[in-house]
């Protein structure tokens, strides 16, 4: 990505005084990667010096197509970087192939490989500082930061040499958040057509934020309802009496304008659409994201679409009907359990937390398209956010506790964690917890671990972003077929009849039978 001074002529004159990212047109800036198949790594620049060896950049890749959309105050570049070896460190920079501290990523573990490796999980990450969530909020806000506590972008520089790569499941710096900001007194106020320089200013110092992490890892995102257009759907200001709605959204600020231009995950390695939902293996673990905001299909208005719940006029993105769920499917049945016996599951949204279903955060329709392929594919583990706190649940199906709860469930495992952090702060469970939760925390910011032991063990770990601590801990225990039965191709998860798994409880601190 490259700071640029262009501003499309069909936008007012308004925008010719936007503040620029940088003053340099072509200063690299907001790195981020992504895996692009199994010896591939997609990185975010349009040209790219890279080798085994660090003092010896030798190959390079380039691409010469710069994405930009009308009030973008950057372009985007997106090169692919092809035959790379697996799990294999490379060094690459930006500007010329002689350097002394170059960047480094490592590529994925082969699909097959079961050796132990960490992934990190955060939904509902914001932007950090003056701009976002620090130790002051406006009027109506809640929960900012203690003078000297870390936030969960800290943490996770903290913790990123201990990490494969990053998993993002929607709601992606809240620069929707700005008039928010500016009607609660936390930002200066700016007219409603200068507002959209307040988006892209707070969009871009995210992405500035996360650059320590994301030009090292991978960084595997999707959509959630704030990447949607400039303002969540809508917004009130009471002291006016004044209702604002996406019509106050200048082009290029709708329809997931940002978010479609700043990424590229591997749909085209794995069938699935954009950056929307798209699957990719990492050792002994198949990854998929899937979209909860648009494209739902099967008669249902999803969320995010026009005439949805969140009024966020966004999508649909396929003309095929069922598109998502077809694609869902066919990717499941497609998976080798024998080489990847782990299937986790990302999406934004949840059906089964304890919170008030207001504009669809409890989305049901979501549960009546997913869940029945989550079953029949057997689906280790649901990952989700929107709701701003953790709950993690037992393995679920059709609002039933699978009776072995971990230890050798049928039902998937469902974690909801969007306590990651962002201006508006932390959302209130509603008491008592249903009989599915096993244990939540609707007051402290975090993300979560994924520390992947073998092929029958899987632990989830919530850390606490103020001091890196362990809140809570869970292993899930599965009793994976690693043979061509049919159970470890990918059709239906039940074990055989008659099995049975009695071994001992996995017991001890976090991590250490790795």
């Amino acid at each position: 990505m490259f700071s640029t001074n262009k501003v499309a002529m069909t936008v007012t004159a308004t925008w010719l005084t936007m503040a620029q990212a940088a003053s340099n047109a072509t200063t690299p800036m907001q790195i981020h990667l992504a895996y692009a198949g199994a010896t591939g790594m997609m990185l975010s620049k349009p040209t790219v010096y890279y080798g085994t060896q660090q003092d010896d950049l030798r190959e390079n890749a380039s691409s010469n197509v710069s994405v930009t959309y009308q009030t973008s105050t950057t372009y985007n570049n997106h090169v692919q970087l092809e035959g790379l070896r697996p799990n294999t460190v490379y060094y690459y920079n930006l500007i010329g192939s002689n350097t002394t501290s170059p960047y480094n990523f490592t590529t994925p573990r082969p699909a097959g490989d079961h050796t132990p490796f960490v992934a990190a999980v955060v939904v509902d990450l914001g932007t950090m500082g003056s701009d976002g969530l620090t130790t002051t909020v406006g009027k109506g806000a809640a929960n900012p930061l203690a003078p000297g506590e870390r936030n969960t972008i800290q943490s996770l520089q903290d913790f990123q040499h201990t990490y494969d790569f990053l998993m993002h499941a929607g709601d992606i710096a809240y620069a929707d958040y700005w008039l928010k900001e500016e009607i609660q007194g936390f930002l200066p106020n700016t007219t409603i057509a200068g507002g959209a320089a307040v988006y892209e200013r707070i969009l871009n110092e995210f992405y500035d934020e996360m650059a320590p992490i994301t030009r090292n890892k991978a960084y595997m995102v999707g959509p959630g309802n704030h990447e949607a257009n400039c303002d969540n759907g809508g917004t009130t200001d009471k002291t006016k009496n004044i209702s604002y709605t996406v019509d106050i959204c200048m082009p290029g600020q709708t329809n997931f304008t940002g978010y479609r231009n700043h990424f590229r995950m591997p749909s085209a390695h794995s069938g699935g659409l954009e950056s929307f939902w798209y699957s990719y293996d990492v050792g002994m673990a198949h990854f998929i994201q899937l979209d909860t905001e648009t494209d739902l299909g099967h008669g249902f208005i999803s969320p995010d679409e026009p005439g949805g719940s969140e009024m966020e006029d966004s999508g649909p993105f396929s003309n095929i009907k069922n598109a998502q769920t077809n694609w869902l499917s066919a990717d499941l049945a497609a998976v080798d359990r024998a080489k990847t016996p782990w299937v986790i599951v990302a999406g934004h949204r949840p059906w089964y937390i304890n919170y008030a279903n207001k504009s669809s955060a409890v989305c049901w329709e979501c549960k009546d398209v997913f869940e029945p392929i989550f079953l029949n594919y057997s689906v280790d583990l649901v990952l989700s956010g929107h709701v701003h706190a953790y709950q993690r649940n037992a393995p679920m199906y059709d609002s039933k506790v699978d009776p072995n709860e971990l230890n050798n469930p049928t039902f998937p495992w469902y974690i909801t964690n969007g306590a990651a952090g962002h201006y508006d702060g932390l959302d209130t469970l509603t008491r008592p917890f249903m009989n599915y939760s096993r244990y939540a925390e609707d007051s402290t910011y975090g993300w979560s671990r994924l520390s992947f032991h073998n092929a029958t063990h899987l632990t989830q770990d919530f850390i606490a972003s103020g001091n890196n601590s362990v809140m809570d801990s869970a292993t899930l225990y599965k009793e994976h077929k690693t043979s061509s039965d049919g159970y470890g191709n990918g059709h239906h998860g039940k074990p055989p009849q008659g099995s049975h798994w009695s071994g001992p409880t996995w017991q001890g601190p976090p991590g250490w039978w790795l």
